[in-house]
Order: C-alpha cells, then sequence, then structure tokens
C-alpha cells in the first residue's frame, strides 16, 4: 500500500523537512500507518522562523478590519470543510466522528471571536490628565510567535492560539504534533485559501530539534504550549531563560465532587460523558469522583457500571460507536500498568475495560475503579485515558481538601442542587475552571482557558481577552500640544493636581 508522505508548510510553500527521522501517521483503530512525513531540523525550524520575521513588517500594519476580514472568511471555509477536518482528526487520533466535529466547532469558536478584533484592541483614553495633557494607550503587536500543540486536539488546540496571535498583527510558527498533522496542515492551506498572506503563518511537525531552536531563536518573541506539565515547565524554563514569554498549560487531574443531594442520573451521565469521551484524552477529563457518603458512592457505583461496561468501543467510521481507541500502542500499554497498578493497590476494579484490547487497533475500554484512596498512583497520576477513580469521603470539607491538595489544579466540578454548598466551592476551590453541575467547564472563546499549580506556567490563560493581551505589549502615550500655556521647567511628574 503507498503512503502518503506529508508536507510542512513555510512562507505558504510545501517543503519537505530534512531532519533525517521519518514520522510515522498512524490510523489508531486499526493500528496501521496511513501517513508519514519527514520532521524539520534545527535548520527548518530556522528558516521557517525567519520567513515569519521577513513577513512581521507589512502584516503587523495591516489594519485590524482587513485581518478581521480574512478570519470572516477562513470561518466560512472551516464551516465548508468541517467534516473533512473531522475526518482527518478522527483517522489520525481516533475519536468518535461526533467529537471530531465538536472540536472543529470549538475551534471555530475562537476564529469567530477574532472576527472581532477592532473591539479587542481598542484602547483607553484619558483627557486632561493634567492641565493640557492627554494620556492613551495602545496594544501593539509583540513580533514573531510560536505555538507547541499536543496530539489530543489537532484543530481546537491550534486555533486556540494563531488565530488570536495573527489578529492581533502578529507572525506565527505552529509545530503540530508528529503523530496528527494532516488536520493542521489542512487548516493552514485554508487559512491561505482565506487571503493570508504567505509567511504569516508557518506550520512544521517536528520533535525536540525543532522545540529547542523555537526556544532559543532570538527573533521569537512568545511562546505558546500545550501539553504535559514535565514538557511544559521545560518549555517555560528555556523560554523564559530565553527573555520570551511563555504561555505554557500542562496537565490535569480534574475531581467531580458528587453530594448526596446531587441528582444520580444526572451525575451519572455527566460522569460517563466526561471520563469516557475522547477516551479520557483530554486535559480536561474527569478521572477522580469524590463522593460523600458510602450510601451516595454504592448507589453512583451501581448506577454507572452497567453504563461503563456497554460502552460500545470500535472505529470513528462504526456506526454508533461511543469510544475509540487511545492514540498509540505506547500510550495503551501505559494505560494498562495503571490499570494493574491499581489492582495491586488494593482499589475495586469495578468494570474491566481490558476486555476490548483487539489485535489491530490501541483500544482499552472503560475501566472503573472503587475504594481509590489518594497515595495511589491511579489517584495522584495523569493517566490520560478511559480510567476512573472513585473516592470515598465523609464529608465536603474532606472532599474540598482532596481537590485543593493535588498538584494540579485545571478543571474540577461539583453536583449538588445545594447553592450555598456550590457557592462556596467555587469561592473555596484552587482550581483555574470550574463547574457547577457541568462536568467539563472549558470556557468559551470570549473568556479564557487556563490552569491554576502545576496545570500552569507562566501565569496567563488562553485565548478570549487574556489571549489578546499575551499576543501584544502595552504602550502608553501622553502628549501635550501647544495652547499658549507657559508653566516653565518642572522637576517632578506631573499629575492631575497640576492645574
Amino acid at each position: 500500500m503507498s503512503i502518503n508522505r506529508l508536507q510542512h508548510i513555510i512562507g505558504g510553500n510545501k517543503v519537505s523537512g530534512s531532519c533525517g527521522r521519518i514520522f510515522d501517521v498512524y490510523n489508531p483503530a486499526k493500528g496501521e500507518i496511513i501517513r508519514q512525513i519527514e520532521g524539520v531540523s534545527a535548520k527548518d525550524t530556522e528558516n521557517a522562523i525567519q520567513v515569519a520575521s521577513n513577513a512581521l513588517q507589512n502584516w503587523s500594519q495591516v489594519t485590524p478590519s482587513k485581518r478581521a476580514q480574512i478570519m470572516f472568511t477562513y470561518r466560512e471555509l472551516i464551516i465548508k470543510h468541517s467534516d473533512e477536518l473531522a475526518e482527518l482528526i478522527s483517522q489520525e487520533h481516533g475519536k468518535t466522528f461526533d467529537d471530531a466535529k465538536g472540536e472543529v466547532g470549538r475551534g471555530l469558536e475562537v476564529v469567530e471571536y477574532c472576527t472581532a478584533i477592532n473591539n479587542h484592541l481598542k484602547s483607553d483614553f484619558s483627557a486632561d490628565v493634567s492641565t493640557g495633557i492627554d494620556s492613551h494607550n495602545l496594544r501593539q503587536p509583540i513580533g514573531v510567535c510560536a505555538g507547541i500543540v499536543p496530539f489530543n486536539f489537532p484543530a481546537m488546540v491550534p486555533m486556540w492560539m494563531y488565530p488570536v496571535a495573527i489578529s492581533c498583527g502578529n507572525t506565527f510558527v505552529l509545530k503540530l504534533s508528529e503523530k496528527v498533522p494532516s488536520c493542521g496542515l489542512r487548516l493552514t492551506e485554508l487559512i491561505h485559501e482565506a487571503g493570508l498572506p504567505a509567511g504569516v503563518l508557518n506550520t512544521i511537525v517536528g520533535d525536540k530539534e525543532a522545540v529547542d531552536e523555537i526556544l532559543t531563536n532570538p527573533q521569537v518573541r512568545a511562546i505558546s504550549f500545550v501539553g504535559s506539565t514535565p514538557v511544559g515547565e521545560y518549555i517555560y524554563q528555556e523560554g523564559s531563560r530565553n527573555n520570551k514569554r511563555v504561555q505554557a498549560l500542562c496537565g490535569a487531574k480534574n475531581h467531580m465532587i458528587v453530594m448526596p443531594d446531587a441528582d444520580l442520573e444526572q451525575s451519572t451521565d455527566a460522569i460517563i460523558g466526561a471520563a469516557y469521551g475522547s477516551a479520557g484524552e483530554r486535559c480536561m477529563a474527569i478521572s477522580v469522583v469524590i463522593v460523600v457518603g458510602d450510601e451516595t458512592a454504592d448507589k453512583l457505583i451501581e448506577s454507572l457500571k452497567p453504563k461503563v461496561a456497554s460502552l460500545k468501543i470500535g472505529a470513528y467510521d462504526e456506526p454508533g460507536v461511543e469510544m475509540g481507541p487511545v492514540i498509540s500502542k505506547q500510550s495503551q500499554e501505559k494505560i494498562l500498568s495503571y490499570i494493574e497498578s491499581g489492582i495491586n493497590e488494593g482499589a475495586e476494579l469495578k468494570v474491566d475495560g481490558r476486555s476490548e484490547i483487539k489485535k489491530d487497533g490501541f483500544y482499552i475500554g472503560g475501566c472503573l475503579f472503587d475504594k481509590v484512596t489518594p497515595n495511589m498512583p491511579i489517584y495522584t497520576d495523569e493517566i490520560f485515558g478511559p480510567v476512573l477513580s472513585i473516592v470515598r469521603v465523609s464529608t465536603y470539607d474532606e472532599a474540598l481538601t482532596l481537590v485543593n491538595d493535588h498538584e494540579y489544579g485545571n478543571g474540577t466540578a461539583i453536583f449538588t442542587r445545594d447553592g450555598d454548598t456550590a457557592r462556596h466551592f467555587t469561592s473555596h476551590v484552587k482550581v483555574g475552571m470550574v463547574g457547577v453541575n457541568i462536568p467539563i467547564p472549558v470556557p468559551v472563546a470570549m473568556h479564557s482557558f487556563g490552569g491554576w499549580k502545576r496545570s500552569l506556567f507562566g501565569g496567563s490563560s488562553i485565548h478570549g481577552m487574556e489571549g489578546v493581551r499575551f499576543y501584544t505589549q502595552l504602550k502608553t502615550i501622553t502628549s501635550r500640544w501647544p495652547s499658549g500655556i507657559r508653566k516653565g521647567a518642572q522637576f517632578h511628574f506631573e499629575s492631575g493636581k497640576d492645574a
């Protein structure tokens, strides 16, 4: 079988990489190689950065209205090609077609946000801050920016980054995951079709060699990253050491608290989708449910067990499939090792998804553990697979303490009918994104996405106004025009009191 060889897009042109390493792109539902790409070398990456730098002067002078017009056209093209984009995601990631289509839609929201970039770049103006003196500010492009994105959202995460950056007048180098490159490359083709000048967005596929060039190249001013905590911490430290802005959105272990008064059916359905959707390969997946009270836990587990056991597992193009494979053989083996660890540590495996392991694909069915304790690796670690842990506690305060004591603070949720409990939780939980009777509280595009603690390095959330601030630098202008006012020399700062 002939395998399609992909190419990078630099300066609007398709180019081959030269690192000497061929990356195999799998269909994880079949365990087959469907595409290949030779990764970029440090020299190739340097070239992409230089092309972006060369395009910066002209692009930064394009009016925000013109940039918004390109985003309007881009939006229409994404909608037109949404099925094609979703199929590319499903082929290479393994998630169901509906899940992939939803991912494209969530990325599209950020493109739509950028169609109003004029409004987001509005400045403040203060007249007569002192006699005859006015003050105003501007948000101007920061320069060449770069994005390093994960495998689990090949469309959404890139669209969280480069549409905001280029709408603000920057140019961009996007480094895709070598596991799922096709959708990101196709999106780059579409934005050029929408009228984006060559060189403004350059899309490459590579590994650590490419990343290290981005981290050290002096022409790169800002780096956005989404991925694991060890890699994100490295990117933050190295990027900061090289005087770059860095926003690094990292790992998670998201807890859901179920209170005794919660709606059992609503809670069960929410857990099924949040824990097992996309085979658990989401940084916002619910992987721990803390249940307050043994009676509540027993009822919840009895409600969950048949639904977890009956999940339809298969390829994205099979009818009625609810969960696909995990991304790779390596991921499958890692997840299986965690399941063995949980059993060996004394947790009770109520639903064993290992029966779904298939020879020709990287499958694991939904797994459900009960009586998990906070010292177990299945509790402490981000498994990134369809493994859910139930932790039993006696009180709400114990549950809140568990959430707050965990090293990650990406997302969390509470299911309850009590407004006082919900309000206390939202005020006191040490997590960046919080849901009340919402299992996956991913903010919509006009708000910003970001966690706390070791889920975020750099302090800047992504997209929304936080994204606009990250990709721009603030300039404040104080001005006076001759008007017959003469004060003579002054030796202090002007203030509103200087009439």
